[in-house]
């Protein structure tokens, strides 16, 4: 599950992504094969911590399973 990580908050893909030109027809994020081809991945803040990303808009996106 793809969710957006803020400050002190995370955030469902759709209430952000929905505005987003890169977003696909659903207004979700393009993450296929476990890619985000709408941003590119970033290091783990710490070891365990999930796959994480940064979209295009700048906003960082986390795959927690």
């Amino acid at each position: 599950m793809l969710v957006i990580l803020m400050e002190n908050q995370m955030l469902i893909p759709q209430s952000v992504c929905q505005s987003c030109l890169l977003a696909d027809h659903s207004g979700q994020p393009r993450f296929r094969e476990n890619q985000l081809r709408c941003g590119h991945p970033i290091r783990k803040p710490a070891a365990g911590a999930p796959d994480q990303y940064e979209c295009q808009m700048g906003f960082r996106i986390a795959n927690i399973q």
